[in-house]
């Protein structure tokens, strides 16, 4: 069986999952305490579906 491709979420996609405002993912983001992200050549951004559900795991766990 394949694996199955790791999805990329733009960033609108990921605030509006996690419920957070725009302002606070980026401020996370800053202050390296959000998932890691890729900046693509063009300069968007994206997080892999698998780095969102590890880092989201993280915050479960410390709570």
């Amino acid at each position: 069986m394949a694996k199955l491709r790791d999805e990329m979420l733009t960033i609108p996609e990921v605030i509006e999952e996690i419920g957070v405002p725009r302002a606070t993912f980026y401020r996370w983001r800053q202050l390296r305490k959000g998932p890691k992200s890729i900046k693509l050549p063009n300069g968007a951004v994206r997080i892999r579906r698998s780095e969102l559900e590890r880092w989201i795991e993280t915050l479960e766990e410390a709570a």
